[in-house]
């Protein structure tokens, strides 16, 4: 692109430069002649009136006098009626340019001077004007390769953009050129920039999402199968298929829950529901992992709270919750309910340590843990209490106690008619 850029420009100069380069050879050379010519007329309209004062005067003329009126290589011919014509300088050679004039007794007066001083002159001037057009010409070379790199850069810049994007590299350069059609195509690239830097972020944080959410009722259902593999007991088999079959559907639930928020965080539907059911379901599943541990995890407060939310959705906030307190706290666990005004609300604590100060205002964030974990549990467990309408709150440092803000009914320009209606 450089080199077109150049060659073009260049032609373009060598094209005026010939124009008005010839044109205006042509007139400096017309004026040159006419000049000399008139210069010579004037030469000799000058001699022929001293010859007309000489005569009228003294009367004598003669070569020695006339010859200092004579300039240079000049050639004066003074014809006088009745007297020897009167010579001045030597008769040049070649071609002439010849003035004549004749004065007021009769006397004619020629001068000639050699073409070749008018040649020389032309020769000068065509030097200039040559010297000139070089001097263009570089000129014009200089400003094309500035123009040309402020042109080829941006956009060799600009390919280099692309080539990251398409590369995997999503980061906006939010370089600008001073072109205003080269930094139009920068603010495209720096916004889909941008743009493929939010789908990339929220690729890897749905495959964060799902490893994290997807752990527990694998566990979960990798123990049940464990326990089928190790006993002969139909009934023992039927009750741990039947429970498996549970965590098969928690674990689909999971995998549409993400889905979901994955394409809109608020395009989840609420029901109304038993708060008791998904409580005992998470002890339930929970315990075997407790007791593996020597602890235990119970239940307490207010019974038979209904609540509206996704039943999933809060299955995996309270698992978010008992699981944090399994690996970061102590002793027991309990979640109690208790309703303050139109909500109903589930408490997560133990005895554990507690949060530490330095955490408290930080514990919802991504990547932010107290130890060596993910980081991401309690962050995806609030956006999934906020996507129901709910909010996770961290009540107290220590001991610690989570809390789970569930409306107890349906928005008025939501509500269905009829418990249970799913509320779109």
């Amino acid at each position: 692109m450089r080199r077109r850029l150049i060659q073009s420009t260049l032609a373009v100069v060598l094209v005026v430069i010939a124009v008005f380069g010839v044109s205006l050879v042509i007139v400096e050379t017309r004026t040159i002649s006419s000049t000399a010519q008139e210069r010579v007329d004037l030469e000799a309209a000058r001699l022929a009136s001293i010859v007309d004062s000489r005569l009228l005067g003294t009367g004598s003329v003669d070569a020695d006098i006339l010859r200092q009126q004579v300039e240079g290589d000049r050639y004066a011919e003074i014809s006088i009626p009745g007297r020897p014509v009167i010579e001045v300088g030597t008769e040049p050679t070649g071609e002439v340019i010849r003035g004549e004039a004749v004065g007021e007794e009769g006397e004619t007066v020629l001068v000639e001077e050699p073409k070749s001083s008018v040649t020389r002159e032309v020769g000068r001037t065509l030097l200039i004007i040559g010297l000139v057009a070089l001097l263009a010409v570089i000129a014009a070379v200089l400003l094309a390769i500035r123009q040309a790199n402020r042109l080829a850069s941006p956009l060799t810049d600009l390919a280099e953009t692309a080539e990251r994007l398409g590369s995997g590299d999503p980061r906006p350069r939010h370089k600008r050129y001073g072109v205003p059609e080269l930094d139009r195509v920068a603010d495209v690239l720096d916004a889909s920039a941008e743009r493929i830097a939010r789908m990339l972020t929220a690729e890897r944080r749905l495959a964060a999402d799902a490893s994290h959410q997807l752990r527990t009722p694998l566990t979960a259902l990798s123990m049940r199968l464990e326990e089928i593999t190790l006993t002969d007991d139909p009934e023992t088999v039927k009750e741990e298929a039947t429970i498996a079959l549970t965590q098969v559907e928690r674990l689909t639930d999971v995998v549409e829950r993400l889905l979901t928020n994955s394409r809109d965080p608020r395009s989840g539907s609420a029901v109304t529901f038993e708060l008791d059911d998904v409580i005992q379901q998470q002890i339930a599943e929970w315990r075997p992992a407790y007791r593996s541990a020597g602890r235990a995890i119970v239940s307490s407060g207010k019974r038979h709270l209904t609540a509206v939310g996704t039943p999933g959705a809060v299955a995996q906030v309270l698992a978010a919750l008992i699981e944090n307190s399994l690996m970061h706290g102590g002793g027991t666990v309990a979640l109690r309910t208790r309703v303050t005004g139109n909500q109903a609300v589930v408490e997560v604590t133990d005895e554990g340590p507690g949060v530490a100060a330095d955490l408290g205002a930080r514990i919802f964030e991504r990547t932010i843990s107290g130890r060596n974990s993910t980081g991401i549990g309690l962050a995806v467990a609030r956006d999934l209490a906020e996507a129901d309408g709910g909010r996770l709150e961290l009540l107290q440092a220590k001991p610690p106690v989570f809390g789970l803000f569930l409306s107890r009914t349906h928005p008025p320009e939501k509500a269905a008619a009829g418990s249970g209606q799913t509320v779109r």
